[in-house]
């Protein structure tokens, strides 16, 4: 087996740097953290990788009636969660319509999750298979604005719950492609717990370089492909170098829009990527105008002004060609789940890394002036966080040698350009509901989502039906339908 890999080092959007030259800080530079994938991989890989659970899933600050707050949500139901959700919305109702909502989802997850790493399934026989008919009904069914605004009263209660089906997707909450959205964040693993991995993202890259190659398999870097024929035997590719392989089956981890292109094929249309990542590494957690204690505010997610309305808002001034404000965010500090990304001189003296995502920031708000809008956005992006803290972002970001600040942005635009995520949309397309439609099964041999209109070519990245991003899914199911069809 061979790997051809476009890059000098392998992981792609996995990927650990040390943006900040000076400071031993290795931060995911375009990813974070882990729901999507599996315990099975894990394992049937015999990969030496740990995630750490989080005590809390988030905190969102807010300020009413002149007084500032914020609403804490606990991963397991706590009564310092019960009394948040009371303050925010004056009585039990709004804490209770959670607890049943995500009761629903927790389930659906354990019954959802093992068949992602099965043949494609149609709808019928999900359904039949799931039970929950309500459940499904509205997931799948009906927009999940129109469920969230039937679940829930509160404008930040609903925001928070909305947030979920809009990472990586430039839509209004009425909009299926959110029902989507949605579903893969919330059934991941059986839990849809976000987790933070031990040793960042680059000790999953580690281990299964580890793995491939102990199996045999032959890697190749800096090997980006320049053209690809297939034919009755097979497929030939053609890397930038001028080197040529032939092989019998090709598994493509790219786009397929990049696969389109290399086989001359028309390319799809599809959504543009909407996130603004941003990493940023602390000489001290902030202290919040809410009075919460920054080490349990960022632990979890952090949302800043995300209410529902704030983000419909939001979409649609981005839909306009204008840059929202408020920006609506979210962010975490992975070091205080996981100090191991930081030297212990760094650790030690207290320092903490951010990693920030702008949402309804579609790639075409950065055509014109890249640059230009990229600082607008980092701009508007602190405006909207320091809303919220008592120390501004600025006086707590480590210095640099150079007299600048430690954090980096990465715009849509820079996604396609590092790591060839077409117009930076991190599900490289839009987003299918992961099983066949109608009643129909998926046949003999069975499909797995990762079939191409080629018998020898076959999706194996974020593009694949059930792909959805970082998760090793589509890699697994590839594998299956390549097994499937010998």
């Amino acid at each position: 087996m061979l790997l051809l890999e476009a890059h000098a080092e392998l992981g792609g959007a996995t990927t650990s740097v040390k943006p900040f030259p000076e400071y031993e800080a290795n931060l995911s530079r375009y990813y974070y953290l882990v729901s999507l994938l599996p315990d099975q991989i894990v394992a049937d890989l015999g990969i030496h990788f740990k995630t750490l659970g989080r005590a809390v899933a988030s905190y969102t600050p807010y300020h009413r009636d002149g007084k500032d707050d914020g609403l804490l949500v606990s991963t397991d139901w706590d009564e310092a969660t019960a009394d948040s959700f009371r303050r925010v919305s004056g009585s039990d109702q709004e804490g209770k319509a959670w607890r049943e909502f995500y009761g629903e989802i927790a389930e659906l997850a354990r019954r959802f999750a093992p068949s992602m790493l099965q043949p494609l399934k149609s709808a019928a026989e999900l359904k039949s298979e799931m039970g929950l008919p309500e459940v499904l009904r509205d997931l799948m069914e009906v927009p999940i604005g129109e469920v969230i605004r039937d679940r829930f009263s509160d404008d930040l209660v609903r925001g928070v719950v909305l947030t979920d089906a809009l990472i990586g997707a430039f839509v209004s909450a009425d909009d299926m492609q959110a029902n989507r959205c949605f579903l893969y964040h919330l059934i991941g693993n059986g839990d849809g717990q976000w987790r933070v991995p031990q040793g960042g993202m680059g000790a999953l890259v580690r281990e299964l370089h580890r793995v491939a190659t102990a199996r045999g398999v032959e890697i190749k870097t800096r090997s980006k492909v320049a053209a690809l024929e297939s034919g009755p035997t097979g497929v030939r590719v053609e890397t930038e170098s001028g080197e040529t392989y032939s092989a019998k089956d090709l598994l493509f981890a790219a786009a397929p829009q990049l696969l389109a292109r290399l086989r001359g094929s028309a390319v799809p249309e599809s959504l543009e990527g909407s996130q603004m990542k941003i990493n940023m590494l602390l000489s001290r957690l902030p202290r919040l105008k809410s009075g919460m204690d920054p080490r349990i505010a960022v632990a979890g997610t952090f949302h800043v002004n995300e209410t529902f309305s704030q983000l419909e808002a939001a979409y649609a001034a981005a839909r306009a060609g204008e840059m929202p404000q408020p920006l609506p965010l979210e962010m975490y500090c992975h070091t205080l789940t996981d100090p191991t990304i930081l030297s212990a001189d760094l650790s030690g003296k207290g320092f903490h890394t951010l990693t920030l995502f702008g949402l309804h920031t579609p790639a075409k708000l950065f055509d014109a002036d890249p640059e230009g809008a990229k600082a607008l956005a980092k701009e508007r992006a602190i405006a909207s966080l320091n809303g919220y803290l008592l120390d501004p972002l600025e006086s707590v970001l480590a210095p640099c040698r150079d007299g600048s600040l430690a954090i980096e942005v990465k715009s849509p635009l820079d996604l396609e350009k590092d790591i060839s995520l077409p117009r930076g949309n991190i599900f490289h397309r839009d987003l299918d509901f992961p099983f066949l439609e109608g009643d129909a099964g998926a046949g003999d041999p069975p499909l797995w989502g990762a079939e191409t209109d080629d018998p020898h070519i076959y999706l194996a990245g974020a593009g694949a039906r059930r792909g959805g991003g970082v998760s090793g899914i589509a890699g697994h199911n590839a594998a299956m339908a390549l097994l499937a069809a010998e």
